[in-house]
């Protein structure tokens, strides 16, 4: 059985959830991207914009979960494992989150072996910058 997803209502609650944490709203952030999870739960957006309300909002240990949640719906995203490890850090779990971090930067690195080397040698990826202390 398909999920049923609702793309455009998805984007539009994951678009309020954006304009509610940049306004320092995190917690009815964090309701906006759960709404916009339970319309498409595919919604990688709202997962990431989740992690993050949930960090603002102090709830470190739910945004942990919600991280985690997030590395299971894309074990091959280095961005959701560097989402994992500073959520992780931010509830004070330096060990794990330490492990998250080297995870994402071998997940990076399988990228950049696939690219063609002229493309890898060139640019510094994301991960790499959000990544550095």
């Amino acid at each position: 059985m398909k999920a049923v997803t609702d793309t455009h209502t998805a984007e539009a609650l994951c678009q309020k959830g954006i304009d509610l944490l940049a306004a320092g709203s995190a917690a009815e952030a964090a309701e906006a991207f759960r709404a916009a999870i339970a319309a498409d739960s595919a919604h990688i957006e709202a997962h990431h914009g989740l992690v993050r309300a949930l960090r603002d909002a102090g709830r470190l240990e739910q945004s942990v979960g919600a991280a985690l949640a997030l590395t299971v719906l894309m074990p091959a995203d280095p961005l959701a494992h560097a989402a994992l490890s500073i959520s992780l850090q931010h509830a004070g779990h330096v060990p794990e989150a330490e492990a998250a971090a080297a995870r994402a930067r071998v997940l990076e690195w399988k990228i950049q072996l696939q690219s063609p080397p002229d493309e890898a040698a060139q640019c510094e990826s994301p991960i790499h910058r959000s990544l550095k202390p």
